[in-house]
């Protein structure tokens, strides 16, 4: 899908990152792994010597890193090789691991059960393809070392990646990046804000870096983030990619796309204060990220009061046990609606929102799961146009679909998890589905 950077002319700066840009993908960071990785495509195995080459280059592009955003180097950051092999057998240790297992099958049923991935999705066994086709250089926060695979391509793909991870570890000197992530770690729409800064960030200035390099001013060219951050498209190339279904996608491209959108609207906002500003004062949700100015101004809605549950299951609260619970956004509906009803009103619909949430349980006999999740809208129109929308969104997630009773403000049914409940009431929607 991606041709070689150009290399010469005015026009190399911008070409060689718009194709780079589209390469880096990742999992949510959050979810098994406590590294972040960057991603690049996957060549032959380099020479230890042009490896050599390429770390001898780290005091260099930290220190013009720290030029660009005024933060001081604190350690220089150490880097070794990592063959391919052995990352895999990473990913394989933190997926399979009786401690992650758990968890990764809950949200794999809550993902389908909201209908953003097929009934026959593998979570783990998805994530450790997807970061063993994409995966190039990390930077362990943990550790404090960064790691190269020996698959990396040499040349200006590999500077930039080293570049990239070298921006999270300048970060991290700052503002411990573990503390950073973990601070809304109860909050997944708020956790999916500081990855998003996180990487957003770090993207920017790899860009940044290579128009200084070319001579330019240090900042991504005025007018070419938009161009810099298009969607990626499906290519034969790049098969679990392509394959992945489309929520997975967004989730993988988010950080770094709107995080690097984000990062230069605040930017052109604040100028060189912006690069402190977003880890001092983190964004409280994927709404700030894709409506930076609304960060920019400090501009926030309270966050409305969660359901009681158990009330809400009634009688059959007692048979339940809880087995995940979390936030949703404005980037989770905007992708849920995209996929059911299209855009531009789904992403329309999902700018109205003020808070969501919801909380996956399993009877505890009979293993069947239920759903429960609520949605807060910024007025009762708002909250209509979501109901309508979701009623969308059932009929189509499900083969078999069937309405029992429908009135102005809740729908009964059934499809292929067992019944559902939708009901609006003012500003809130509430359904629960997977009832037997």
């Amino acid at each position: 899908m991606f041709q070689p950077p150009a290399k010469v002319g005015r026009g190399r700066v911008e070409t060689s990152v718009l194709r780079w840009s589209r390469q880096m993908i990742q999992r949510r960071a959050a979810l098994f792994l406590g590294i972040i990785l960057a991603s690049l495509p996957v060549a032959a195995q380099r020479p230890v010597a042009k490896t050599e080459a390429l770390f001898a280059q780290i005091n260099e592009l930290t220190a013009t890193l720290s030029e660009i955003t005024g933060w001081p180097v604190r350690r220089r950051v150490p880097a070794e090789v990592i063959s391919k092999a052995k990352f895999q057998s990473y990913l394989q240790s933190h997926t399979r691991s009786k401690s992650n297992q758990k968890e990764i099958r809950a949200e794999e049923t809550a993902l389908k059960m909201f209908g953003l991935v097929p009934a026959d999705f593998n979570l783990a066994r998805e994530t450790e393809d997807l970061l063993g086709e994409q995966a190039a250089a990390y930077y362990d926060y943990k550790k404090k070392r960064l790691y190269v695979l020996d698959s990396t391509p040499e040349g200006d793909e590999s500077r930039m990646a080293l570049v990239h991870e070298l921006a999270h570890a300048l970060a991290d000197q700052q503002h411990p990046l573990g503390t950073y992530l973990d601070a809304n770690s109860i909050d997944s729409d708020a956790s999916t804000a500081r990855e998003a800064v996180m990487e957003g960030q770090a993207t920017w200035l790899t860009w940044a870096y290579e128009a200084k390099r070319a001579g330019m001013k240090a900042e991504v060219p005025a007018g070419r983030i938009n161009q810099l951050t298009q969607p990626q498209e499906a290519t034969p190339e790049f098969p679990v990619l392509s394959a992945t279904p489309l929520y997975m996608r967004e989730s993988l491209l988010f950080p770094y796309n709107a995080g690097a959108r984000f990062q230069d609207a605040v930017y052109r906002s604040m100028g060189k204060s912006a690069f402190e500003t977003v880890f001092a004062r983190g964004p409280k949700s994927t709404h700030q990220i894709l409506h930076p100015e609304e960060y920019v101004e400090r501009k926030e809605f309270a966050a409305p009061k969660a359901p009681s549950y158990e009330m809400w299951l009634g009688k059959l609260a007692h048979q339940m046990d809880g087995q995940i619970e979390s936030t949703l956004g404005e980037f989770d509906y905007a992708v849920l609606l995209r996929q059911y009803i299209g855009e531009p009103d789904a992403n329309l619909v999902a700018s109205r929102l003020h808070g969501s949430g919801f909380r996956l349980y399993q009877h505890k006999k009979e293993k069947y799961s239920v759903l429960a999740h609520w949605s807060e809208w910024e007025s009762p129109a708002a909250a209509r146009a979501y109901f309508d929308g979701y009623q969308r969104v059932l009929k189509g997630k499900w083969k078999r679909f069937t309405v029992a009773s429908s009135t102005k403000n809740g729908v009964r049914g059934e499809g292929d998890s067992g019944k559902f409940v939708l009901r609006i009431d003012g500003a809130r929607v509430q359904c629960l589905e997977g009832l037997r």
